[in-house]
């Protein structure tokens, strides 16, 4: 499993889900299908900002600030909206308005519930992207960084049995983010190329964002 697979195992879980989906006023299912479609583009966008030194050493600051450790359930619930909306602002920058709109049109929520939803979304993922750096210190990531590097790392002990459930479930597989032109045109309005190109495997996945922050950490 890579980092985006165990990522979308943990937020995904039936209690990940049913936290944010009352927090935003949102169903079950339009949480899961946001989470499905912003994530992978949340980490692509924030592999290419951490491409340059300048922009890894910026995201390193950011995630020294985001060390929670809680179940992701509660991340959700506890998550401060108003620092979401900050870090996705310097995530998206000027393609917000967009992002938000793509979502809303993918997953029938309204542009308030989206925002609300990526505003919790967004300091979890920073959490627990300080937490897999951490972990992956040390670790060979030469074939990639995999389920066993992070076991045990983005939940607690009382959100385990969602994170496996959600990880064996095969959402790896079955993501559904390559046959919907909204988030196709989206990732290529992020990241250039011809509308069938999207972000190579490997900055989708994690493992070359979780790379340029290691070769920060000494």
């Amino acid at each position: 499993m890579n980092l985006l697979e165990t990522l979308l195992g943990s937020m995904t879980s039936g209690t990940s889900v049913a936290a944010l989906a009352g927090k935003v006023g949102a169903s079950d299912d339009q949480i899961a299908k946001l989470i499905k479609a912003a994530l992978p583009m949340l980490i692509a966008k924030l592999t290419k900002n951490a491409s340059t030194q300048d922009g890894a050493a910026s995201l390193l600051s950011a995630l020294s600030q985001h060390t929670d450790t809680k179940a992701m359930a509660t991340m959700f619930s506890d998550a401060d909206e108003e620092d979401g909306g900050k870090i996705l602002g310097h995530v998206l920058g000027n393609d917000t308005a967009s992002v938000v709109k793509t979502l809303a049109d993918e997953t029938g929520m309204d542009a308030a519930q989206v925002e609300k939803s990526l505003g919790s979304v967004a300091p979890a993922l920073l959490s627990s992207l300080s937490a897999a750096a951490d972990k992956a210190k040390g670790v060979d990531l030469s074939d990639g960084l995999d389920f066993s590097d992070l076991a045990g790392v983005l939940s607690s002990e009382s959100d385990k049995e969602g994170l496996l459930g959600g990880l064996l479930g095969g959402l790896g597989g079955n993501l559904g983010i390559n046959t919907a032109n909204g988030i196709g045109g989206l990732f290529t309005g992020l990241f250039g190329g011809k509308k069938e190109e999207e972000p190579t495997g490997a900055a989708v996945d994690g493992t070359q964002l979780i790379s340029s922050l290691m070769s920060l950490m000494k």
